[in-house]
């Protein structure tokens, strides 16, 4: 089994025979996506962090002695 690069160049490989920019556009949308989706369960995380850190002060606080 021989791999050959079925490409002549590497414009040749972005433009893929006229549907490079379909390909690439697909990538980037799926990248950003993704990166999306890992920035907004961060944020989410860290805020539901901060609530429950929050109202574990508040029940310590209100916790009778």
């Amino acid at each position: 089994m021989s791999l050959e690069f079925q490409f002549a160049s590497l414009a040749e490989f972005f433009y893929m025979k006229g549907h490079g920019p379909y390909v690439w556009a697909a990538y980037a949308l799926t990248f950003t996506g993704l990166v999306g989706l890992v920035v907004q369960v961060r944020i989410a995380r860290k805020s539901l962090t901060k609530k429950i850190q929050f109202l574990q002060l508040r029940e310590a606080e209100n916790k009778p002695s």
